[in-house]
């Protein structure tokens, strides 16, 4: 995709610009006005099944403009800036809305012009910038001036408008002034998945609750060499480690004498967003800190926001299994490296607009101080992912980062899509990332040692080479896997804090002006030193609790919530919007500057034939560490593979009391 949109607010891209709220009747537009950017344009890639069913219940989102988004912008550069005598001033809730969301007289009038419509408001966002409604197929069809239509696209099937949206003849002025778009009604958009990548090696050993990296497998990084196996670079290599826990994360990130001393989080709220809820989620957790020996939760310190048991949807087109293991993984990664902070847990209607409308309430309704988020939509593509659908996540973001919150998206599990450099018309990062006003989170290979020690850490890029003829083949490196997500954005201009800190090779990528490059920092993400979990699953000999191995951007993200709710109780004041701390950082002792190995590194890793029945045998993989593809490096400085680098211990948490 080669789209190259130099704006840096999304919002300027429609048709339609806020303006202050006048006391004053307006007239009522004449013909339609279209919103423009609504036209989902993967349709192009898509076969047409025919119209949907005119009575299908249709929940959707109806955007509002914030008032002086430039204003806002403005008083973030200021106020998040480490050396303005403004940092840390967030603002409530109160303050904001009084300053930027819409008026309330022109939220009304939206909700009445929807009511009038015949469609049922189900909720306005206590901001005013986004209300939620309901109606059939047939109504949004007729208000909305385009029928809808089911559609087979990447193997599922959705719904969406088959053309460009527009408000009615006759639509009152304010509403025509204010409303940004709608979201929800085209599902391909708002497509996500999780970030996350368990290996089949992970799959249940002999045992219910034993650990089951396939063995052989080791404790920690070196621990079994390969004697067995045909040497690689020369040597013969480690084998994988079976999964690494909670105390190995603590210490190599270097938490474990600051939660020794209290500072664990108590005191800092996290919440995690995701589709569904897992009806284990509680007893899994529990049992996993009983078995790693981390504090239990306590009291309310877990809580879920769910739209209750008969609220979901569309779980056969999300695969709700899936963000079952994804909110396991979320809840015991925030709480390994944050055991005292709480945790809310945000379950989604769906991992369509349901995951959209719960991400931007935790936001609104300021539920916590740090958010991370696990997910993706995969592409950073205007046309796919709609006008209004960005600027809703520029809009919520913004108002995150001025009330400080924090907040966490994982930049992804395919480096940037061009299959280890071999498809270079694919580059692309991953959407919400890629977000001015978010962290996005890379993912690293990481290398633990016996006591705890932080022996080294890479950027995350895999290649694999099979074993055939007593030979690795093809000759490693092999064929490209998997890395954490990095690239340079095509919707965002460069922010202010990547000025002077991101190489022009890298934010002028495509040409023109600097764009915003991510991920801004980076943490463990490579499946292969990934992380132990636990969790009760179907398997085929019963039903119980068991632990696996995983990893992917999705680790990443929660753990580094989990640093960040430790900083945040250490300065007794939220860290808020952090990325341009982060580039403070930038070259100095608070975080490991991450580089490609010097000489090749290599691990052995061992799978089962058949994962759902291990009689049939075993066979072996050389996976390389952190292979340099041709346009993903990690180098001295800001790279698009690690970003500023990763957290370095003490002297991170340090440095963080430095700029307070």
């Amino acid at each position: 995709m080669n789209t190259r949109l130099l704006f840096a607010t999304v919002a300027a891209c429609f048709v339609l610009t806020s303006v202050a709220a006048t006391a004053a009747a307006e007239p009522a537009s004449t013909g339609r006005q279209a919103l423009r950017g609504s036209g989902p344009g993967w349709l192009t890639r898509a076969r047409d099944l025919g119209a949907t069913s005119s009575a299908a219940p249709v929940h959707f989102g109806v955007l509002l403009t914030m008032r002086d988004q430039a204003g806002a912008e403005a008083t973030l550069q200021r106020i998040a800036d480490p050396s303005s005598a403004s940092y840390g001033n967030w603002l409530s809730n109160a303050e904001f809305n009084a300053r930027y969301a819409p008026a309330r007289a022109d939220v009304a009038a939206v909700e009445d012009w929807l009511r009038s419509r015949g469609f049922q408001v189900a909720e306005t966002l206590p901001s005013g910038m986004y209300i939620e409604a309901n109606g059939s197929a047939a109504q949004v069809a007729q208000i909305f001036g385009a029928e809808l239509h089911n559609y087979s696209y990447r193997g599922k099937t959705l719904r969406a408008n088959s053309a460009a949206l527009s408000l009615p003849d006759g639509t009152p002025a304010v509403v025509s002034r204010v409303v940004a778009g709608v979201i929800g009604i085209d599902q391909g958009s708002t497509m996500k998945q999780p970030a996350s990548i368990r290996p089949e090696d992970t799959l249940p050993g002999p045992a219910p609750g034993n650990r089951y990296g396939v063995e052989p497998c080791s404790d920690y990084y070196g621990q079994k060499i390969a004697s067995d196996q045909p040497k690689a670079y020369g040597k013969h290599e480690p084998y994988v480690i079976c999964g690494y826990g909670p105390q190995q994360y603590q210490s190599a990130y270097g938490e474990s004498e600051l939660l020794e001393a209290g500072v664990d989080g108590r005191g800092v709220t996290v919440a995690i967003t995701d589709a569904y809820a897992s009806p284990t989620i509680y007893q899994d957790a529990q049992q996993y800190n009983r078995v790693h020996d981390q504090p239990l939760f306590k009291g309310h310190q877990f809580s879920q926001i769910t739209p209750g048991p008969d609220g979901y949807d569309n779980a056969d087109l999300c695969g709700a299994q899936g963000w079952y293991g994804e909110e396991t993984l979320d809840v015991e990664a925030v709480h390994a490296m944050a055991p005292g902070a709480n945790i809310v847990f945000v379950g989604a209607a769906d991992c369509l607009s349901g995951l959209d409308d719960a991400w931007a309430a935790a936001i609104d309704k300021h539920i916590a101080d740090v958010i991370t988020n696990s997910w993706t939509d995969g592409v950073d593509d205007l046309p796919d992912l709609g006008a209004a659908y960005v600027a809703f996540y520029q809009q919520f973001s913004l108002e995150a980062a001025l009330t400080g919150i924090t907040v966490n998206f994982s930049a992804g599990d395919s480096g940037d899509h061009t299959a280890g450099g071999t498809d270079l018309a694919a580059k692309t990062v991953e959407f919400p990332a890629d977000l001015p006003y978010v962290t996005g989170v890379g993912g690293t290979s990481l290398l633990i040692g016996k006591h705890g020690e932080w022996l080294g850490e890479f950027g995350w890029q895999n290649a694999y080479s099979g074993l055939s003829g007593g030979a690795w083949t093809p000759t490693p490196p092999g064929s490209y896997s998997s890395g954490g997500g990095g690239g340079t954005s095509q919707l965002f201009a460069q922010p202010f804090y990547q000025v002077s800190n991101v190489p022009a090779s890298i934010s002028q990528y495509y040409g023109g002006s600097p764009m915003r490059a991510v991920p801004d920092i980076a943490m463990v993400g490579d499946p292969n030193t990934g992380f132990e979990v636990g969790q009760t699953q179907v398997f085929p000999d019963g039903v119980y609790w068991a632990q696996y191995r995983i990893g992917g951007t999705s680790l990443s993200s929660p753990l580094l919530a989990g640093v960040v709710a430790v900083a945040d109780q250490a300065r007794h004041h939220p860290l808020g919007f952090i990325n341009p701390l982060y580039y403070h950082m930038l070259g100095t002792r608070a975080v490991h500057d991450l580089v490609a190995p010097t000489s090749p590194l290599a691990e052995v890793r061992t799978d089962y034939v058949n994962f759902l029945d291990d009689t049939q045998g075993k066979f072996f993989r050389l996976r390389t560490i952190d292979v340099q593809t041709s346009t993903l490096h990690d180098t001295v400085g800001y790279d698009d593979e690690t970003g500023v680098g990763s957290p370095h211990g003490p002297e991170f948490f340090f440095a963080i009391g430095g700029w307070w």
